[in-house]
């Protein structure tokens, strides 16, 4: 299987898109691809990618997103695979609001299991496709950002600019 690669600028730093057939693998706040395909699971893994300027929809909904409108990033379709609880967890991720975080906590109980808080951080943790599937949603219990692959400056930036 062959992916399109896109990287474009934004305020929070480069953001690269691994994408197949319309569907977004990885994407994250780097220009690095060979740190987007470590998060593909094996059998979506591409043999190659080709870098394009553009993605369609997938890359209007990244400049919908910076210019303050979160919503067309939500729609954008995703491919990622994994066992049932966190492909459920991930969809779950989808629904929660821009502006309005959850905690682990409360993300495993939305996600179907209210005592796999670690099965929930888990998921965050192994989501590839950032922005679309908004793990930067989830916080700590206490109130503090957690962690983030793309960094804490990149989660709080984020976050920022949902609750503006």
């Amino acid at each position: 299987m062959k992916a399109q690669l896109l990287t474009m600028s934004t305020p929070d730093g480069p953001f690269t898109i691994l994408a197949s057939e319309g569907l977004v693998l990885s994407s994250g706040w780097t220009a690095d691809p060979a740190e987007l395909t470590g998060q593909v699971h094996p059998a979506l893994l591409p043999d190659a990618y080709e870098p394009v300027d553009a993605l369609g929809d997938i890359s209007l909904a990244v400049e919908a997103y910076y210019d303050g409108d979160p919503r067309l990033a939500m729609d954008v379709p995703v491919r990622q695979r994994s066992g049932p609880f966190r492909a459920q967890a991930w969809d779950v991720l989808r629904q929660v609001k821009p502006g309005f975080p959850v905690t682990y906590t409360e993300y495993a109980a939305l996600a179907g299991n209210p005592k796999a808080v670690r099965a929930a951080a888990s998921a965050c943790a192994f989501n590839a496709a950032a922005l679309f599937v908004p793990c930067h949603r989830v916080i700590r219990t206490d109130g503090s950002l957690g962690g983030f692959r793309w960094g804490l400056r990149v989660k709080e930036s984020l976050l920022a600019r949902e609750a503006a």
